[in-house]
């Protein structure tokens, strides 16, 4: 059997065995770098793992751990609900401020489903109590993290420049942060034509309590002021400077934990492990992958479909529903590698295509089997939880068949 079909193959198992035994897929990679490339081609351990992105695991790591304090002292809460009794009775608003909120978790540094699993209870909460929809309510809180997940800072932005500067395929940070954000900008508005328009009631918000208010450990305040100022200089420094992502966040929150060590102590626990170990094992995989020249065949296959748009309209599909099914980041990870032969040919303009594929990657994590939609899910009261999920599940199909199209004609063709 040739080494690229079992190269291929060895990938498709790696997504199967993840998605039926929930194995970290990151795990699986690494296990399937070891088997295909040190035990069946006789490469050196040092050898196959020369693929591995450290400079992506410093920025997963770093950004993780600067939000992991932020969630810890109480920041990130204080944000949310200081958010949501600015809106007064406007009870409409509330959903879309749940939208900017998670985006703006993601788009300084929070894992999608870390934002999503802080925005969306308080967001189902607040509609269950004010009669709203709780699946409209949720909806909003995962289009949010996914618009806010491609900004510079952001960990799916981190991802997707470190795959293309490593394949010399240079894109518009600002560029893909305004595409991505404005379809997704734009599926908000969709649910809130199918879930939300004529459901709310413009009723006075009962009153929250702060939970972090007398808690030493949150240590509100000042810790408070000083994080948020961390946070703001992590956006305007890799936007405005163009400082490195990692090395940034990584000084701002280690300057943080030197001057709160007992809320740094709990916030190493926050540090995204498993995204790290997924993200990584998955780029080593494929890095193997390039090295033995792969990853050109699979892009000169899919280059010689013919047409490059309908090429492209490929790449679109399969990112997006593989990736309602398996891990967004891990997906991506994959993809962009897969796509840079491709894209390289110049038929079709590199940031356009990146901006398609990654919005049709990240708009189906309302998807039920995906983990943003499975939070969702779990926040709902019982009674409910069987009609949220059978929302979910009709959305998430209705994307997976629409929204590579929308994103395809949006980015590419237009």
């Amino acid at each position: 059997m040739p080494n690229e079909l079992i190269g291929v193959l060895a990938l498709a198992a790696v997504f199967l065995l993840s998605g039926v035994r929930g194995l970290n897929m990151g795990m699986l990679a690494l296990v399937a770098t070891f088997l295909f490339g040190v035990v069946a081609l006789g490469r050196t351990p040092d050898e196959v793992l020369a693929g591995f992105p450290t400079s992506m695991f410093l920025v997963l790591v770093a950004v993780t751990f600067l939000f992991g304090i932020a969630r810890v002292n109480g920041t990130v809460d204080w944000l949310v609900r200081v958010a949501v009794r600015a809106v007064g009775a406007r009870v409409g608003a509330v959903p879309w401020v749940l939208f900017g909120m998670a985006a703006l978790l993601c788009a300084t540094g929070a894992a999608s489903p870390a934002a999503v699993a802080i925005v969306a209870p308080i967001g189902v909460a607040f509609a269950v109590r004010h009669r709203v929809n709780p699946l409209y309510a949720g909806l909003m809180a995962v289009n949010g993290a996914a618009a806010g997940s491609f900004a510079p800072s952001g960990i799916l932005g981190g991802i997707v420049h470190s795959a293309l500067e490593k394949n010399h395929l240079p894109v518009s940070g600002g560029l893909l942060f305004a595409g991505t954000f404005s379809f997704n900008l734009a599926v908000a508005a969709v649910s809130w034509l199918v879930f939300g328009r004529g459901r709310l009631e413009p009723q006075v918000l009962e009153e929250d309590t702060d939970p972090t208010e007398g808690d030493p450990a949150s240590s509100p305040g000042a810790e408070r002021v000083v994080t948020l100022a961390a946070m703001a200089a992590l956006v305007l420094g890799t936007t405005v400077l163009s400082l490195d992502t990692g090395f940034l966040a990584l000084t701002l929150a280690v300057s943080l934990a030197l001057l709160f060590p007992r809320t740094s102590r709990l916030a190493t626990k926050e540090i995204a492990w498993p995204v790290v170990l997924l993200v990584c094992g998955i780029v080593t995989y494929v890095a193997l992958l390039q090295e033995l020249g792969i990853v050109d065949s699979l892009g000169k296959m899919i280059a010689a479909i013919g047409t490059p748009l309908l090429a492209a309209l490929v790449i679109c599909y399969v990112g997006g529903v593989v990736s309602a099914f398996a891990s967004t980041t891990g997906i991506l990870g994959a993809l962009m590698p897969l796509s840079a032969p491709f894209l390289k040919s110049g038929a079709i303009g590199t940031t356009g295509m990146v901006m398609a594929l990654a919005a049709a990657a990240t708009v189906v994590d309302a998807s039920p089997f995906s983990t943003n939609g499975a939070l969702v899910v779990a926040n709902a009261p019982e009674r409910l939880r069987p009609g949220v999920y059978q929302g979910l599940l009709w959305w998430g199909a209705g994307v997976c068949a629409l929204a590579p199209t929308a994103a395809w004609a949006a980015f590419v063709v237009a």
